[in-house]
Parts: structure tokens; C-alpha cells; sequence
């Protein structure tokens, strides 16, 4: 790994926002997920949580760059999904047409804050809208009534991270991921065949140096290079 490569994903995981995330309940169409998934890695996501339907329950469709560097948590049923995001002090929103319903820009987002995007076809689940905190909308003012999915995550986001920016939540000194999240990530993005390797063999994976090369002894060596 270059040492241009290595102080890019040192920053990229200073700015991650762990406590600001999506939960996809049922978005069937693996383009959605994927446009989804680049965005919250765009706007600093570290993970979102999803509910897949029956007949896509991996996401090997979506794009494989942007799923490199979000990590996305299945849940069997939403409502595990939102007890999970509620145990870790998240306000749970989501998106959805109701008398009280509230613009989403009038959400703080500096809380820590999970939203729901529901089906394309059948919206949020009546479990998902009764669990959740607050309903918020995207208001419109022409003749259609919806945005595609991927479409209203990149407008929540973005606002979220507009608001963010603003309090300096982006600008840290310290990356808020646990050190060894750090150095997984570190050492996957930086070395992924070595990687790949060391998780077939179950070997650990050995320390960085300050230039983003591995420091291991000769014995973690030899047990890579065995057949």
C-alpha cells in the first residue's frame, strides 16, 4: 500500500459517522441499494442496517466499491432492527406521509439518528412507522408525490451532513471506530489479496507501521506462503 493510499483511508475513517445511519426495509431493486450504499459512504456513513425481502438476501448485486467501505447489518425483521438501533440511544425516523409528519429539515440530525427507508413499492411496514420516533417528509410541490428511494436517501443525507459539518462532527482529531475496526479496515483496503489469504488461514492479521506496510514475524510469513 502506498503511503498516499494510507493517509486517505486514515482520513476517510477519521470523518466516519457511527452514530448517523440507514435502515433498508425490503428495497428490492439491487440498483436502489447500490446508489444507497454510495451515498452514505459519500456523506461518511459507517454502516446501514437492512431488512432484505425473501428472494435477495446477500448483496451481491450492489456495487462493490461503495460495499468495500460501508458495512451494512442484516436484521431478520424490522422490528430487530429497530430495537438494535434504539438500544444504541438512536432517534428512529421515517419516511412517511402522515398528518404528523414533519419536514425533514427540521430534524436534528446531530443526534444520533437512524432512518427508515421502506419498499419501493409499499413504503415503510405498519411495525416500522408504529416504532418509530417521528415520520418526516420531503415535501413536493409538483404533480408527483415520491422520490425513488435512493433519490430521498441522498436528500435526508445530505442535509444530515450539512448539519453535521456545521457542529464539526466531521473534523476530529480521532477516529470514532474502535481501534481494531481501524486496523481491519486498514489492512483489508490496503492489503486485500494478503488479506483474503490471512482470513482463509485464519492467521491475525499483524500490525501497520506509520507508512501503511506490514510489520509480522517470519513465522506469520511462513504459514501465509504454505500451501
Amino acid at each position: 500500500m502506498n503511503l498516499e493510499r494510507y493517509q486517505r483511508i486514515q482520513q476517510v475513517l477519521k470523518s466516519r459517522q457511527t452514530d448517523l445511519t440507514l435502515c433498508l426495509e425490503e428495497v428490492h431493486k439491487p440498483n436502489n441499494v447500490s446508489a444507497v450504499i454510495r451515498t452514505a459512504d459519500a456523506t461518511g456513513i459507517h454502516k446501514v442496517h437492512a431488512v432484505w425481502p425473501n428472494e435477495m438476501r446477500t448483496l451481491s448485486h450492489t456495487s462493490a466499491g461503495a460495499r468495500n467501505w460501508v458495512e451494512v447489518d442484516t436484521h431478520d425483521t424490522i422490528g430487530d432492527a429497530i430495537g438494535e438501533l434504539k438500544s444504541q440511544g438512536m432517534q428512529v425516523l421515517v419516511t412517511n406521509l402522515s398528518d404528523t409528519a414533519v419536514d425533514f429539515r427540521e430534524i436534528d440530525y446531530t443526534k444520533p439518528t437512524a432512518i427508515i427507508l421502506g419498499n419501493e413499492k409499499t413504503g415503510a411496514s405498519k411495525q416500522a412507522l408504529e416504532m418509530a420516533d417521528q415520520d418526516i417528509i420531503i415535501p413536493m410541490i409538483g404533480m408527483v408525490q415520491s422520490l425513488n428511494v435512493s433519490v430521498a436517501s441522498a436528500v435526508l443525507l445530505y442535509e444530515a451532513q450539512r448539519q453535521r459539518e456545521m457542529a464539526g462532527m466531521y473534523q476530529r482529531e480521532k477516529s470514532a471506530l474502535p481501534e481494531e475496526t481501524i486496523h481491519r479496515i486498514l489492512f483489508e483496503r490496503g492489503h486485500p489479496v494478503l488479506a483474503k489469504v490471512a482470513k482463509r488461514k485464519k492467521l491475525p492479521y499483524p500490525p501497520l507501521d506509520d507508512q501503511g506496510q506490514i510489520v509480522a514475524e517470519e513465522a506469520w510469513w511462513k504459514e501465509m506462503q504454505k500451501a
